[in-house]
């Protein structure tokens, strides 16, 4: 049986507003649902101001651990859009009027009757060497320099731009899942489903309380890369719940 290939990505979504909680992040879950689709690890998300120092320590600490990263936020025309700048210093490289995206954009500017303004212009900022990221929603393009891809906040232009770059990854060995439903609390099954973990460590296993009003229970997930190993685990996880079930009965 050969390994799976794992491949891994991380997120630094860019924002005062989401630090102050005016604007609610959906751009995180849907890059989450679309990675865990493809067999693409997200292994890591942060949450930075719109401070360059902040965004380009956020970048370099991860750009080295993953395979890919995402950014959101920061690339539109006002003065606190500084996410080209911060990634053009963390490259070291010159922060440039891309001439594409200006002639995108310029052309853009021209069918709508609107001036090419200087603010509209910071739009086509971007690190030298970048690759440009397409918007088919709003033109402004993004763009990706190394293994970095740098889009837009706002989620219906972070979602197209997601859509166009994603036929370019590499992706890996999906990720299956396989849900078991315990009656009991968390508090009641945390130790012998830490065995049952010790003894499949070739898988993920993750507990869940609910509480419908009455009684706690717990949703068990169990993840794994291979269909055997998922199964020999979630057997595992239902003879623990099928045990704690028998001594009870006893009792």
């Amino acid at each position: 049986m050969s390994s799976p290939k794992i491949v891994t990505a991380a997120m630094v979504a860019i924002g005062d507003e989401l630090l102050s909680g005016r604007t609610k992040d959906k751009n995180i879950g849907h890059l989450a649902e679309m990675m865990t689709m493809v067999g693409i690890d997200l292994r890591e998300v942060r949450i930075v101001p719109d401070e360059e120092a902040s965004i380009v320590e956020a970048i370099n600490a991860v750009r080295d651990r993953y395979d890919y990263i995402f950014t959101s936020g920061g690339i539109g025309p006002t003065h606190d859009d500084i996410t080209a700048d911060a990634v053009s210093r963390a490259f070291s490289v010159d922060c440039i009027y891309d001439e594409r995206a200006m002639a995108l954009l310029g052309a853009m500017y021209e069918r709508r009757g609107m001036e090419f303004s200087d603010a509209r212009k910071r739009m086509a900022r971007m690190p030298e060497g970048s690759r440009l990221i397409p918007n088919p929603v709003s033109t402004a393009p993004g763009f990706a320099i190394g293994n970095v891809h740098v889009m837009a906040g706002v989620p219906q232009v972070f979602q197209a731009m997601l859509d166009a770059i994603m036929p370019e990854l590499q992706t890996g060995t999906p990720l299956l899942s396989q849900s078991v439903r315990s009656p009991y609390s968390e508090g009641d099954i945390g130790t012998p489903l830490t065995e049952v973990q010790k003894n499949h460590p070739e898988t993920s296993i993750g507990s869940y309380p609910k509480f419908d009003g009455k009684v706690f229970s717990t949703d068990i997930v169990v993840r794994a890369r291979d269909h055997q190993a998922l199964a020999a685990a979630a057997a595992d996880v239902q003879a623990m719940i099928d045990a704690i079930a028998a001594s009870r009965a006893k009792a």
